[in-house]
Order: structure tokens, then C-alpha cells, then sequence
């Protein structure tokens, strides 16, 4: 471990150590009262297009029938409840706006609001895919296969533009036969694109529109994929949410333990460095574990392991952080604290038999407890250093205290002789890491169906979806961590790739 890493900052380590249990009641599990605010604005978007899109196509149908006054004006049909939803979002969403300025100009709020206004968000999102589902043929596109439906040039509220409004009006303002594998492929298109909110409101039309879709299921993990793959941290909190939801209703697909591993990801790419909070990086470690449980025989499981190893490496040093606290308080300085650092290099003892740095951890859980002066405790923990950590800098020390104590030096395990230790980061990386917060770990940043930077020679998990009419078999599915079945020659440069609309 270089010396900037060991040598942190004893202050910033107190301040860590005395606000643990604080920031744990402070800091929401789903992020800065900023961030979350920032989510449920996305989501009362969200749904102002949804609304906006099912009242365009409910109005234009009207004008066209002969239907009562009384109708139109009751509150059971499909335009008033949209209209009624409609105000309910705006209600909502100027209560959200409200609640942010005052985050941004640190005004005094109460934390129950933002709770309260999740809540909220929540159970108006239910109502509106509600609507969406139980009007899916009140908005059905009688006249589809004569073209004669009229369309409104707009855009829905500016996502949409360069000439695709009369494209997208028809894909989400009315229902037909066929149009669902239309969604998909076109979704699939503007994700690919990197147009990840016009890409996630054509997936989620399918979801809400065609409940009996085969294109449903993987709608679903797409919107997910969309999230991970756009990996901003409010987007990559939202993909572990997609992810979660997904596996609750799919917890036996083929592609289960490949999202389990998605949902880790997302949450390791918001780990910080070892000194910062560690809740990102329990989260990922319990579903590195579930996923080994679960899944025993996945052939994810080496890549797991691997992404578990680094997880409990972050973990160790958070508690190796605070227990060298501890010891410098009290073996160093001796101002008590002994028991605080013994219970922290006991956890990383116990917890993460595999962490990169357990030589110091061993040593120092030694020391501690010939401060105490139980020699039969140092000598065990002095001793499984020598034996399994040889080439470990805290040896010869080891041995220089285990002949004061009077106790045997054993011979170093032959099969651990060449075990390596962690090499020193460079100066200018730690300064780096420490600057932007990076903690280097393995993580595969593409979907479970596409990937993140699209090639068209890849055949991936999300066009097979598409060749086989919205299914996905097992034996299709790579016996690797990849999306990619199969690469593919284009010899035509202009030809359109499987994502391109079917007309």
C-alpha cells in the first residue's frame, strides 16, 4: 500500500470515524436530497409525456366521432381521467420545482417533504400506467391500414425533433397490430444513438400499451439497460432500481443472474474511495454474494468473484482506515481507543478472508493485544502472519516480537512463498484517485442486451430479441460476460442494421 494511502490524513480520518453513525441518518440510501429531487423531476417528465401523448390521441379521435357532450364531460371517460391526471402532474411538479430551489438556495426544508413527495411521484406513476393500460383501445388506431389517421405536427415537450415528430406521433399516439415490434426496434434504434429518454419512452409505450406484448419482458430490462448504459449517478441509481424490478418478475429467465450482476455494477460504479461511505459498496458486495448463491453454476460466476474480491478490498480498507485511527489513538498516543481498532481488524479478519492488505491488519491486531499484555492472542495473529504473508514488510517484526514473548517462529506456508502483495500506486495516480474520488475497480459497463458504444458488425442479445419476434432462448445466450453473439461484415455501409424501422 503506498504511503499516501497509509499515511491519510488523521483528522479526515476522525471526522470519518466521529460522523459514521450521523451520516447514516443525514445521507439518504438514494442519494443527496439534490439528487433526489433530480430523480422524481425525471419522473414527472416522464409522465407529462405519457399523459400529453395518450390526450393528443383521445382528442383527436373525438373530433373525428360523434360522441356525447355527457361523455366527454364524465369523469369515468378516458380523456377527463387523462385530464385529470394532467393537473395532478402539474400540481406535483410545482411542488417538486419549489422544493429544489430551496435545496439550491439552502434554505430551510424539512426532509419528510422529499420523502413525502417520492411517495407521491410513486403512486401517480402507478395511476398513470393505470390509464395507460385500461385505454390502450380507447386510443387504438382504427384506420391504420388505410393511413387516413390524421397527424399533428408537434414535438412532445422538445424531446423529439429533426423532422422524426410525425414518426413518433404515430408510434405513440395510437394503438395497432405489429406496432409494438415497431416500438422496440425504433427504441432499440435511439438507444443506440444515445438518445436515451426518446429510446426509454418508446419501450416504456410497449409496457403501458401492449400488456400482451412477447416484447414486454425485455422492454422492461431494456429501460433498465438505457439507464446503466447513460451512467450518470441519478441514472445509474434508476438502472438498479429497473434492474430490481425486472428480476422481481422474472427471478428464473435465463438472463436472471446476468441483471443480479448489472444491479452490483451499477452500485459499484458509485463506490468512492475506501475514506468515504461504504453503503454503495455493501450493496454491491450482498448481491456479488446473492448472485454466487443463487447461481452457482453461472458462467458469470469467475467475473463475479473477481468484482467480490474488489468490493471486499474497498470494504477492508474503510475499516482498516478507522481501526489505524483507533490504534494510532491508542497504541501511538496512548489515549484509549484499543478495543475500537481490535473490533475493526477483527471485522476485516472475519468478514474478508481474501483482503489485499490482511499482513497489517494481522500485525496491528497483534499489537493491540500485547498492549493488553495477552501474549497467547499476539502470538496467534503474529504467527498466521509469518506463516501465510512471507513476503509481507511487517514480518521480521513478527518474529523479532514472538522471540521477546518466548514463542515458536513457524515456517512460512511453502504454497503462500509466492503469494504477491499489492503494488504501490504512483504518486501521481493517488493524487488522481484522490482528487476525483476514483476507487479502480473491474466493471463492465455495457447492458445485459446492448452495449454501450454500438458497432454494426455486433450481433447482439437485444437484435436476436428482435429476429425471434420479442423471445430470447437459453442457448442463445453467450457462456461469457457479453452481450455480442456474433459479429457480422457489412458490406454495404449505407444498408440500414437490424435496428432501423421496418416499414
Amino acid at each position: 500500500m503506498s504511503a499516501l494511502i497509509r499515511n491519510t490524513s488523521l483528522s479526515f480520518i476522525a471526522l470519518l470515524v466521529l460522523g459514521s453513525v450521523g451520516y447514516g441518518q443525514t445521507q439518504d440510501a438514494q442519494g443527496t436530497p439534490a439528487l433526489r429531487l433530480q430523480m422524481v423531476g425525471q419522473k414527472i417528465e416522464a409522465m407529462k409525456r405519457w399523459v400529453s401523448s395518450a390526450l393528443s390521441a383521445l382528442k383527436n379521435e373525438s373530433k373525428g366521432s360523434k360522441v356525447k357532450k355527457a361523455d366527454k364531460a364524465s369523469l369515468d371517460s378516458p380523456l377527463s381521467r387523462f385530464k385529470a391526471l394532467e393537473k395532478d402532474l402539474k400540481k406535483l411538479d410545482d411542488e417538486a420545482v419549489n422544493l429544489r430551489q430551496k435545496v439550491d438556495r439552502s434554505e430551510k426544508y424539512e426532509r419528510t417533504d422529499i420523502d413525502s413527495l417520492e411517495s407521491r411521484t410513486t403512486e401517480l406513476q402507478s395511476a398513470v400506467d393505470k390509464a395507460l393500460v385500461e385505454t390502450a383501445s380507447a386510443r387504438a388506431d382504427k384506420d391504420v391500414s388505410s393511413g387516413t389517421t390524421p397527424l399533428k405536427k408537434r414535438k412532445f415537450l422538445g424531446i423529439f425533433g429533426g423532422g422524426r415528430d410525425e414518426e413518433y406521433e404515430e408510434l405513440l399516439g395510437s394503438v395497432a397490430p405489429g406496432r409494438d415490434r415497431e416500438l422496440f426496434v425504433v427504441a432499440t434504434r435511439e438507444v443506440r444513438r444515445a438518445n436515451f429518454e426518446v429510446g426509454r419512452l418508446l419501450f416504456q409505450t410497449i409496457i403501458t400499451t401492449y400488456a400482451e406484448s412477447p416484447y414486454l419482458p425485455m422492454a422492461k430490462l431494456a429501460v433498465a439497460d438505457s439507464f446503466f448504459l447513460e451512467g450518470t449517478t441519478s441514472a445509474l441509481i434508476q438502472a438498479a432500481a429497473g434492474y430490481q424490478d425486472w428480476l422481481a418478475f422474472f427471478p428464473t429467465h435465463p438472463l436472471a443472474d446476468r441483471v443480479l450482476l448489472k444491479i452490483a455494477e451499477s452500485e459499484m460504479r458509485q463506490v468512492g474511495l475506501p475514506d468515504r461511505d461504504a453503503t454503495r459498496a455493501r450493496r454491491a458486495e450482498q448481491k456479488l454474494k446473492a448472485l454466487l448463491q443463487q447461481y452457482p453454476n453461472s458462467a458469470l460466476k469467475k467475473d463475479a468473484e473477481a468484482r467480490l474480491k474488489e468490493i471486499q478490498d474497498n470494504l477492508g480498507l474503510h475499516n482498516l482506515y478507522i481501526a489505524n485511527y483507533y490504534y494510532t489513538l491508542s497504541v501511538d498516543q496512548k489515549k484509549g481507543g484499543l478495543k475500537g481498532a481490535q473490533s475493526r481488524y477483527q471485522e476485516i479478519l472475519d468478514k474478508y478472508p481474501n483482503f489485499s492488505y490482511m499482513d497489517e491488519a494481522l500485525f496491528k491486531i497483534a499489537v493491540t493485544y500485547l498492549v493488553e499484555e495477552e501474549t497467547d492472542q499476539a502470538a496467534k495473529y503474529f504467527q498466521s502472519l509469518i506463516r501465510d504473508f512471507p513476503n509481507s514488510e511487517f514480518v521480521a517484526k513478527a518474529k523479532q516480537q514472538l522471540e521477546i514473548i518466548g514463542e515458536p517462529v513457524p515456517e512460512p506456508n511453502p504454497e503462500r512463498a509466492g503469494f504477491p502483495l499489492p503494488k504501490d500506486e504512483s504518486f501521481l495516480r493517488n493524487f488522481r484517485n484522490e482528487l476525483f474520488g476514483i476507487y479502480q475497480m473491474t466493471i463492465d459497463k455495457d447492458g445485459v442486451l446492448m452495449t454501450k458504444n454500438f458497432n454494426r458488425e455486433r450481433f447482439e442479445l437485444i437484435d436476436q430479441i428482435i429476429e425471434n419476434q420479442g423471445e430470447l432462448y437459453a442457448n442463445q445466450i453467450p457462456q461469457a460476460l457479453t452481450t455480442v453473439i456474433s459479429t457480422r461484415k457489412t458490406t454495404e455501409p449505407a444498408k440500414e442494421d437490424s435496428t432501423q424501422r421496418q416499414r
